[in-house]
């Protein structure tokens, strides 16, 4: 029975992971995603990983079908790269020419959270759904759409880059992409810690030393993190509490957007920020979203998959349980 290989490129991990014929993963390795170097870092890495996964396991590249790859974007499907990626300083990162060429084999790139919708259709909770919508909150924001039981890929791959959609039309905060306004520079792990300085600075001196923020960043509010906010926003801090309301009520207005345009059935919650605050996250967005929205409201959960969301899907492209436009699909030579 063949192998499949499935790789998540995130802005602060890559994952690859070897699977069994029937995708259940045997084995797997992270490694902090390279933020230094060049355009050909990162497929390096990859490589590397990926070698040293089958040689840990015994297993020789002729006895996988295929690499799956989910990465963060936005991307060039037709010549397999990234580009101008908000999270990462390279502009073109050549992913499915590097591996194609150095291991022979067959190479399919999607953006991470539509890897991570095909996971939860062919393997989470998905199933039995045509219509659905998985959504990554982590470093940055992505979603991935099924409608009418295909995916959503778009004319280069990126049909789904809902955490640029403007939820904010003052464009108080800047995203990492350069533009005003978007999601992403306020609910994502990289944008909350602006949100939260932005309201910071709106403060006495004496409210941002009484805060547990200031107390958690020994004073330098510079070093503020999502995490802290969380922290924070869980011992009833005030200003915590204040950017966490904010923060409930652009992810509310995103997933109304969402709702709007591709009314799904279901509606799963991943990444970092959703997996380590679900209660947080989720149950603000229950409660508000009727408010903006003319569908009917989908079932709305964390995704069951975890952190692997997005390595299931990519297993599910590799053992061909789930196909994409062949175009996008860049076949060995």
């Amino acid at each position: 029975m063949p192998y499949g290989i499935g790789v998540d490129i995130g802005a602060s991990n890559i994952r690859v992971a070897l699977a069994n014929g029937g995708g259940r993963i045997i084995s797997k390795i992270v490694e902090n995603t390279p933020r230094s170097g060049n355009h050909l870092t990162i497929p390096r890495v990859i490589s590397l990983m990926i070698s040293n996964l089958l040689q840990e396991n015994d297993i020789s590249i002729n006895e996988t079908l295929s690499i799956g790859i989910g990465s963060i974007g936005p991307l060039d499907l037709n010549r397999g790269m990234i580009l101008k990626t908000a999270n990462l300083p390279f502009k073109e990162i050549p992913l499915v020419s590097y591996l194609r060429d150095h291991f022979r084999t067959n190479v399919i790139l999607v953006n991470d959270a539509v890897a991570g919708a095909i996971g939860e259709h062919v393997f989470g909770a998905g199933k039995m759904y045509e219509n659905l919508v998985y959504i990554t909150m982590s470093t940055g924001i992505g979603a991935g759409v099924y409608v009418d039981g295909k995916p959503l890929i778009g004319k280069d791959g990126n049909a789904h880059e809902v955490g640029h959609m403007v939820i904010d039309p003052d464009g108080k905060l800047t995203c990492g992409c350069g533009g005003k306004g978007h999601w992403e520079a306020y609910s994502s792990g990289s944008g909350i810690p602006k949100l939260a300085k932005f309201i910071i600075s709106t403060k006495t001196e004496r409210e941002i030393k009484e805060s547990l923020i200031f107390k958690f960043t020994n004073g330098n509010l510079d070093s503020i993190t999502a995490k802290i906010i969380y922290d924070a926003y869980k011992q009833n801090d005030k200003i915590a509490l204040e950017i966490i309301e904010q923060i409930n009520k652009y992810n509310t207005i995103g997933i109304a957007n969402i709702v709007n345009l591709y009314d799904p059935s279901l509606i799963t919650i991943g990444g970092s920020i959703a997996l380590n605050n679900p209660d947080m996250i989720i149950n603000p967005i229950k409660q508000n979203l009727e408010k903006y929205i003319i569908n009917r409201p989908p079932e709305i959960i964390l995704t069951p998959l975890g952190e692997d969301v997005v390595l299931y899907g990519a297993i599910a492209l590799s053992l061909g349980f789930e196909e994409i436009n062949t175009k996008l699909k860049i076949k060995v030579k």
